[in-house]
């Protein structure tokens, strides 16, 4: 790998290991920036929403719609499980007219699994509104009105879908200029601070290359863990490294342990094979998707649940499952019965069989245990 350094480190020092003896040096925000676009020339990664810096040299420049989709599944979500829904949401709508038109339920279908599933009907509402505007606008404040967009993803798309100069923050970029500038004000409390830093260095031209820069330098060399300060272009002027604990930043508070809740889920099956599921409430968790009619998800679980089955019948317990959210664990018990003679489903209800049921992950957990 080619490296780059503002300034690089003495040979000496390096192969010691000594990080006592590296100083951070001073250097000016654009030589700052231009370390970390050289060194993305030659090292972006290659995802499947990205116009990289040699495509752009030839003319080509990025889809405003794949990024826009791209980064509201980012959000909470790893690349890695990003990448294949996002080539199947592009197969399945090309444009952002496309996925107007498409039916809501299609849109949250598609989206079981990817979690937080407000973003899947903001994503439907926006798809809607810029295709009633004629296309995104190009700027922060333009992109902050559209629904589902807040100031991150306006910053984003504004500087990679069309080169703003827009400071973008994520949790890469965050770790980043935490460690660069050694900001040891505990988080979320750091958050003004490291977007006023980001700023002091973001330049005015490749707005867009550099916020990418900064995320692949997050995702693949300024890790949380081991980070591989000897590889990073920037690393002869951020002051956590010279202090040698790079580790330290950001600054976290220790974690509150996760509150625990609990819930049933009732699976009523019919003689065709199928599975009685209803589409949950718009607000809340989960909201507008599929799952299996239950209780609300309460700090305790009463015997009288039953009283909140789709209907009276011989329920018996197959066991339970786990689920963590952000800010709790889930425990559900899982019920079966098969439906009596003369049940009929209400009109939020629909039998289908379960392997083709678009479930988020926690009723398929829930599903997936009772199957023989």
């Amino acid at each position: 790998m080619d490296l780059y350094n503002i300034n690089p480190m003495p040979s000496e020092t390096i192969a010691s290991g000594n990080k006592s003896a590296i100083s951070s040096q001073p250097a000016s925000p654009k030589r700052v920036a231009k370390a970390l676009l050289d060194w993305y020339d030659s090292h972006a990664r290659d995802l499947p929403w990205r116009i990289g810096p040699k495509a752009r040299k030839l003319g080509r420049r990025p889809d405003p719609y794949a990024v826009w989709l791209s980064e509201v599944m980012l959000q909470q979500t790893t690349v890695a499980t990003v990448k294949p829904r996002f080539e199947r949401f592009l197969k399945r709508w090309p444009t952002v007219e496309a996925m107007a038109a498409a039916p809501l339920d299609d849109v949250l279908g598609e989206w079981a699994g990817l979690g937080y599933y407000a973003r899947a009907r903001n994503l439907h509402k926006c798809a809607v509104a810029v295709t009633e505007r004629g296309g995104f606008p190009d700027t922060e404040e333009e992109l902050k009105t559209l629904p589902g967009i807040g100031d991150y993803t306006a910053a984003a798309v504004a500087a990679i879908a069309f080169d703003r100069r827009a400071v973008v923050v994520d949790g890469n970029i965050e770790r980043v200029v935490a460690r660069l500038f050694a900001i040891d004000t505990p988080m979320p409390g750091a958050k003004p601070e490291i977007k006023a830093r980001a700023d002091d260095i973001w330049p005015d031209l490749r707005s867009g290359d550099f916020a990418q820069a900064m995320m692949d330098l997050g995702a693949g060399v300024c890790r949380p863990k081991t980070p591989l300060c000897l590889i990073c272009p920037i690393s002869s002027v951020c002051d956590a490294y010279a202090q040698g604990n790079q580790e330290d930043f950001p600054v976290r508070p220790a974690k509150k342990p996760k509150p625990n809740r609990k819930g049933a889920v009732f699976a009523l099956s019919n003689g065709r094979g199928e599975m009685l599921f209803e589409r949950r409430p718009e607000k809340g968790l989960l909201g507008g998707m599929l799952g299996l009619p239950g209780t609300a998800w309460t700090s305790d679980q009463k015997d009288e649940c039953f009283a909140l089955a789709p209907v009276k019948a011989e329920w018996e317990r197959v066991g339970e499952v786990t689920h963590v959210f952000t800010h709790f664990l889930l425990t559900l018990d899982v019920y079966v019965a098969s439906a009596p003679k003369g049940f009929r489903k209400s009109t939020d209800q629909q039998w289908i069989k379960p392997e083709k049921a678009l479930l988020p992950t926690v009723m398929k957990k829930a599903v997936s245990i009772t199957q023989p």
